[in-house]
C-alpha cells in the first residue's frame, strides 16, 4: 500500500505572504473597502478567498472580490514567494524513501500548477490538487483533499495531511487521515493542536521523522 503525504501551499512549501497580502490590499481599494489592521492580513493565508471575505466583509459582492484580488495576484501576486528554506531538501529525502507526494491546496488548480511550474517543484510531486478553477465548487480543504486522494488512489489508513492552518487540520481530520501540522508558517501551535493535528513540527526537516512516526 503507498504511502501518501500531501502538503498544502501557502505557509508549508512556500512562503507567499507578500503576494497574497498585496493581492488583498489591491482588492480593498478597488472595491473601497475598509482597510483592515495590520495583523488581520495574515489570517487570511490559508483558507479559501471567500471564507475570508465572508468573515471579515460579510455581504460584500463576493464575486467582484474574487476577480478583483486575480487583478493583481495572477499578474504579480503569485510570483512574490520564496520556497522555505529546507522543503526541497526534505521533499526529495521523502520521495528517495517511497512516500507519494501530492500538493492539496486552496488555490484554484491551473494558478497552482503555474507557480509548482515556475519555482521548478513539479519533479517531486506526483499530483498538485487545488480549488476548482471557478473557486465555487470544491472550495474547502475538505473537498480538495478529497479529491486529491480519489485521484491519488491512495488510502486514508497510509496518508497524512501536512498543513499550517486550521483548515489543513480539519479537511484531514474529515477525510480520515493523519495530520501533521507546522509552525513556520502562518498558524501557531494552539491553532493546529486545537483544530485536531497528530502532531506538529516547527522546521521542513522535522517533517521527516515525522511522518515516518505517523505512518
Amino acid at each position: 500500500m503507498n504511502k501518501t503525504l500531501f502538503f498544502d501551499f501557502d505557509g508549508t512549501i512556500a512562503d507567499s505572504e507578500k503576494g497574497i497580502v498585496n493581492g488583498i490590499k489591491y482588492m480593498i481599494d478597488d472595491m473601497h473597502l475598509a482597510p483592515l489592521a495590520p495583523s488581520a492580513y495574515r489570517d487570511w493565508i490559508g483558507p479559501s478567498l471567500t471564507f475570508s471575505m465572508q468573515k471579515y466583509y460579510p455581504g460584500m459582492d463576493y464575486q467582484r472580490g474574487i476577480e478583483s484580488y486575480r487583478e493583481y495576484y495572477l499578474t504579480k501576486g503569485m510570483y512574490e514567494l520564496q520556497v522555505y528554506d529546507g522543503v526541497t531538501d526534505m521533499l526529495q529525502q521523502l520521495k528517495d524513501d517511497g512516500y507519494q507526494l501530492a500538493l492539496a491546496s486552496a488555490k484554484p488548480e491551473k494558478q497552482l500548477l503555474r507557480i509548482v511550474d515556475k519555482q521548478h517543484l513539479r519533479s517531486l510531486f506526483n499530483g498538485a490538487y487545488g480549488a476548482s478553477n471557478d473557486e465555487k465548487t470544491r472550495i474547502s480543504k475538505t473537498d480538495i483533499l478529497a479529491y486529491a486522494i480519489a485521484s491519488m488512489n491512495a488510502h486514508e489508513d497510509s496518508s497524512v495531511m501536512i498543513g499550517d492552518r486550521f483548515t489543513d487540520m480539519e479537511g484531514g481530520r474529515n477525510n480520515q487521515v493523519h495530520t501533521l501540522g507546522v509552525t513556520y508558517g502562518f498558524g501557531d501551535a494552539a491553532e493546529l493542536e486545537k483544530a485536531g493535528a497528530d502532531m506538529v513540527v516547527n522546521a521542513p526537516a522535522e517533517i521527516v521523522t515525522a511522518s515516518h512516526q505517523l505512518l
